[in-house]
C-alpha cells in the first residue's frame, strides 16, 4: 500500500511483526503467579556427578593445546582472523584428520564444493569420509545435522549464514546473533563439536555483535600477516582451559604445520652481537616463551620526538622512559625511541618491563647485551622491581636454550642455585643500569 488511508501520506506503511503471545499465561492474566510460567525443576550443586569431559584430539597438538587438551563434545569454538590467515584450511585438515574416527559435516557457505574439494586434493588430504554442503541457511543446516548427526561440525562462516525468521540480510548483527544462538543450542542439545568461522573489521576485532562471543564457549584468533609464513593462534576465551594460550604453526603448499618449538623461530639472531638486542621469556597460557625484543634510540630531527613500538603497549614505553628519567637520571628526551618484538608476537605482559629497559639502554649507550642472557621483570613508577608469576619455570625454559645468565626480579630468584645458569636478582632500576 502506497498511501495510507487514514492520513493521506505517501509510503509510509511499514510492517509490524507482531510476537507471539505466550501459551504459559494467556491474555496476560498473571493472578496468583504460581505456575503463571510453568514449573521447572531444580538440582544442588552439590547432588550433581563432576564427571570427566570426554575430549578427542583435532589430529594438531599445537591445536589441542590452545582448546585446553582437546575438542570437547558439544562445545561451540570460534575462530577469527584476517582474511588469508587460514582459517579454513586448518578446519578442513581438522576435518580431514578427524573424519577416520569420527562422523563429520563440513558447511561452506563462501565457496563453492568444487573450490573445497580442490583445496584438499592440493594438499593432499583424505576426504573420502568427510561429508560436506554448500548452505547458507541456518534452517536447513539444522535439517541436515538432525538427518546425519555428524559429532564434528564446521560452519564456514557464521557471517554468511541467515535465519529466515530474521528480516534483514545475511552478517547484519541480528543475523549473526540469532544464527550463532542457533548453532549453540543444537551443539549442546545434540553434544555436536562446533566450529564458526568469523570474520573480523579493519581494526582486527571480530565482525558482528560481542553477544557472538559471549554465546561461544571457545574463542580463537588465527594471527599473522600474509607477509609470513607463520601462524599464531591464541585463546582468548575458554571455558575448558587456560586462555590466552597460543599454538604456532607454519603456512607451506602442504597446508599448515605445526611448530612444536616455537622459541627456536623467535630466537634466529644474528651470529654479531649488536646494541638494542635482548631476549626475554614470556608467559603464553601454560607454557613459556622466549622472544627477541630490539630497541632503537636515535637522535631526533622532530620537533617531537617519536615513541613507536610493535609488539608491545605505546603507553607502557612512555611510563617507562618517564621513570628512567625520574629516577636513573637517564633522558632520551631529544631521542626517536623504536621497539620491536620479532617474529610477529605479541606482549601484553608487565613482564617486559626489564628486557624494554635494558635493550633501550643498551641502544641508548651503543653497548651490545650478552647474547647468552635473558631477562624478564615488572617495572613500578618508582622504579621498584617487581615479581612476575612463573619465575622458574621461565628460567628452565631458558636453560633448556642454551642460556647461560638471567636478569630477575629479587622475588623471583631461585632458592637453589640452577646448574650452568648466573642469576642476577635486581631489586631497583639502579641496579639494572650498572649491569648493562
Amino acid at each position: 500500500m502506497g498511501k495510507c488511508p487514514e492520513c493521506g501520506a505517501w509510503n509510509s506503511i511499514t510492517e509490524v511483526k507482531l510476537p507471539p503471545k505466550s501459551k504459559a499465561a494467556p491474555g496476560g492474566d498473571f493472578s496468583g503467579f504460581a505456575g503463571a510460567a510453568g514449573e521447572g525443576e531444580t538440582e544442588i550443586l552439590s547432588e550433581i556427578p563432576l564427571a570427566e569431559l570426554p575430549r578427542f584430539t583435532t589430529g594438531f597438538r599445537e591445536f589441542d593445546r590452545v582448546l585446553g587438551g582437546g575438542i570437547v563434545p558439544g562445545a561451540v569454538v570460534l575462530i577469527g582472523g584476517h582474511p588469508g590467515a587460514g582459517k579454513s584450511t586448518l578446519l578442513l585438515e581438522t576435518v580431514c584428520r578427524l573424519s577416520g574416527t569420527k562422523k563429520v559435516l563440513y558447511i561452506t557457505g563462501e565457496e563453492s564444493l568444487q573450490q573445497v574439494a580442490m583445496r584438499a586434493a592440493r594438499l593432499g588430504l583424505k576426504t573420502d569420509q568427510v561429508r560436506a554442503a554448500a548452505e547458507t541457511s541456518a534452517e536447513r543446516v539444522e535439517g541436515l545435522v538432525m538427518k546425519y548427526r555428524p559429532e564434528v561440525l564446521i560452519i564456514d562462516s557464521i557471517q554468511v549464514m541467515y535465519d529466515d525468521a530474521v528480516s534483514s540480510v545475511p552478517g547484519s548483527v541480528s543475523q549473526v546473533r540469532e544464527c550463532a544462538a542457533r548453532f549453540t543450542r543444537i551443539a549442546k542439545k545434540l553434544a555436536v563439536a562446533t566450529f564458526m568461522v568469523g570474520h573480523v573489521t579493519k581494526d582486527g576485532a571480530l565482525a558482528g555483535p560481542k553477544v557472538l562471543e559471549h554465546c561461544v564457549d571457545c574463542s580463537v584468533m588465527l594471527e599473522g600477516g600474509t607477509d609470513s609464513r607463520f601462524r599464531t593462534l591464541r585463546c582468548q576465551k575458554n571455558r575448558f582451559g587456560a586462555v590466552n594460550e597460543i599454538g604456532v604453526f607454519a603456512m607451506t603448499d602442504r597446508g599448515m604445520l605445526e611448530v612444536s618449538n616455537p622459541s627456536a623461530i623467535f630466537l634466529n639472531r644474528g651470529e654479531k652481537e649488536a646494541p638494542g638486542s635482548c631476549v626475554m621469556v614470556v608467559w603464553e597460557g601454560t607454557r613459556p616463551l622466549l622472544v627477541e625484543l630490539q630497541a632503537l634510540v636515535d637522535e631526533t630531527q622532530l620537533a617531537n620526538p617519536r615513541r613507536i613500538t610493535v609488539g608491545t603497549e605505546q603507553n607502557r614505553l612512555a611510563m617507562l622512559l618517564a621513570v628512567l628519567h625520574r629516577h636513573a637520571g637517564v633522558a632520551m628526551g631529544g631521542y626517536d625511541v623504536f621497539i620491536n618484538v620479532v617474529g610477529g608476537v605479541k606482549v601484553e605482559e608487565t613482564a617486559a618491563d626489564v628486557p624494554v629497559v635494558m635493550s633501550l639502554l643498551s641502544s641508548y649507550r651503543g653497548s651490545p647485551i650478552p647474547k647468552d642472557m635473558i631477562a624478564f621483570g615488572e617495572i613500578g613508577l618508582s622504579g621498584e622491581v617487581r615479581p612476575v608469576p612463573s619465575g622458574q619455570e621461565r628460567l628452565a625454559e631458558a636453560v633448556k636454550h642454551g642460556f647461560r645468565t638471567a636478569v630477575v626480579p629479587k622475588a623471583n630468584a631461585p632458592r637453589k642455585p640452577i646448574e650452568g645458569l648466573t642469576v642476577h636478582a635486581v631489586s631497583d632500576i639502579s641496579e639494572i643500569i650498572e649491569l648493562v
